[in-house]
């Protein structure tokens, strides 16, 4: 913290490197600096601390889908893995680096708000450490509560409960690609008790829409379509209007309410 207390805005902290990089060859970052923070093994890892599950910033996406605490305490994660770009990405792209860029078409941000995750970082400003939850993190396109010298140190995700079930469904041109629409989402049993929904590649940000929940939880799918319809405004871009995506996002709600009901 030391190097970028030092160099401030014009240094750039690079682990996976799989978003920085990019940005440093088309020339829409130029740091003067980049710190090295790969071989920080402290912030590596997953592991159950006082009834939660940790996973240090520096996962790498592949160790994710090896770890058997995350099978057990955070299936949602592996529903959602298959769909994080591709091999060659998940062996060296990060987790926390992922939830810091805060792409709104990622997986991981989606994940974290609908498994209520809370965000730990620190910072030259931040005496200790700072937490904050999923739905306050996430603040805008590419935008997050870390300040401009922050460091995401952990993510903390509540242990699974008996029963829950999970599932994780998108829509893209190509497999690996960036979601169209995606949708991840939990529940407690296949009445869908406790619905958690999250949405991505709709907004700047990952959503949950409250009222579409509840309507789904009483069994009104037709009336929770149309709610969501009216909530979302998708931006538009070169392949997909407006309105294809809040098309697109219905069927998928559809269809992940029918996995979560017959999810074994």
């Amino acid at each position: 913290m030391a190097l970028k207390a030092d160099y401030g805005e014009d240094a750039r902290f690079i682990a996976g490197g799989q978003s920085l990089v990019p940005a440093l060859n088309l020339r829409l970052l130029e740091p003067r600096a980049l710190i090295d923070i790969a071989g920080l093994r402290d912030l590596s890892g997953v592991l159950l601390a006082d009834g939660r599950l940790v996973s240090g910033a520096l996962t790498r996406h592949a160790q994710l889908a090896n770890d058997p605490l995350i099978a057990a305490h955070a299936p949602l994660l592996l529903r959602a893995l298959p769909y994080v770009a591709h091999a060659a990405i998940r062996n060296r792209g990060t987790f926390g680096g992922s939830i810091a860029l805060a792409d709104p078409a990622a997986e991981w941000p989606a994940c974290c708000l609908a498994l209520d995750a809370e965000m730990i970082f620190t910072g030259p400003q931040i005496t200790g450490e700072r937490r904050i939850p999923a739905a306050d993190f996430f603040r805008g396109l590419y935008a997050t509560a870390l300040g401009p010298d922050d460091l995401l140190l952990r993510v903390e995700l509540p242990i699974k409960k008996p029963g829950v079930r999970s599932d994780a469904l998108e829509l893209a041109r190509r497999h690996g690609d960036f979601a169209i629409v995606g949708i991840v989402g939990t529940c407690l049993d296949g009445k869908l008790s406790g619905l958690r929904l999250s949405f991505f590649g709709v907004a700047d940000r990952p959503l949950r829409f409250p009222t579409v929940e509840k309507l789904l939880m009483a069994g009104e799918m037709a009336p929770a379509i149309a709610e969501l319809k009216q909530k979302l405004d998708p931006p538009s871009d070169p392949c997909h209007s407006s309105a294809t995506k809040k098309y697109l996002a219905g069927v998928l709600l559809q269809r992940a309410i029918h996995q979560l009901r017959s999810h074994a």
